[in-house]
């Protein structure tokens, strides 16, 4: 993906960080782990499956035993997910469109919805419900919904989708963070923060459907407190 509005773009879509050796890449998860952290997250991983599944070995080999995340934008191949099938214990996918259109236009991705639903179904089918203990994610699948302007992410639709084919017990996170970053200016329907009206549609569409497992980022004001939980 090559989103247009990329909060991270420095090193997402430049030449930012530094190349490491698989052994390497190891023993930054073993320190991570000594630190007392509760997972491992790999962001936007899957052009570095195969390193990260070889670093592994060695992590295993020298008592890596935290739980591993996979933190992706959404795109990711059915056979890569397929192939990391007990592996990742906890899958953290975003659904950001529910159009193509909107896809290619904002995120050089053709084909996504199809493929960003196949693979979540895949995820969850891997891992379950989220499954947590003494407030730590253990195990599951946690989705992340983020918001756009003017509907264009299709959210409400994809809660339909998710309602429908995965059920109400699926962990999400709905996100109202989006600001426009990198190159979202030239975007006249995004060059804004979402409204308090925007995300609340969502919210509403989130009561209706019974879903009220996982995390808002509230607007000031009136919320519902089920959800209450996460402010990046």
């Amino acid at each position: 993906m090559k989103c247009v509005y990329c909060q991270n773009y420095q090193f997402s879509q430049s030449d930012a960080g530094r190349k490491v050796t698989a052994r390497e890449l190891a023993g930054m998860m073993l320190e991570l782990q000594e630190e007392g952290c509760h997972n491992i997250n790999f962001v936007s991983p899957t052009h570095f499956t195969p390193a990260i599944v070889e670093a592994l070995k060695y992590a295993y080999e020298d008592g890596l035993k935290i739980p591993l995340v996979y933190n992706t934008g959404g795109y990711d191949t059915f056979d890569v997910i397929k192939a990391l099938d007990g592996i990742i214990d906890i899958y953290l996918p975003d659904m950001r469109y529910a159009s193509d259109e909107m896809a290619v236009k904002y995120s050089s991705a053709p084909g996504y919805v199809k493929n960003n639903r196949n693979i979540v179904k895949e995820m969850y089918r891997q891992v379950g419900t989220l499954k947590i203990k003494d407030d730590v994610a253990r195990k599951g699948l946690i989705i992340r919904l983020l918001v756009l302007p003017h509907g264009i992410s299709g959210t409400v639709e994809t809660l339909e989708f998710i309602s429908k084919e995965l059920g109400k017990d699926v962990y999400l996170s709905v996100m109202s963070q989006y600001y426009p970053a990198y190159k979202a200016r030239d975007f006249k329907e995004i060059s804004r923060r979402v409204t308090g009206g925007e995300y609340q549609q969502v919210l509403d569409k989130l009561d209706q459907l019974g879903m009220g497992k996982g995390y808002i980022q509230p607007f000031e004001g009136r919320f519902d407190e089920k959800f209450f939980g996460e402010n990046l």
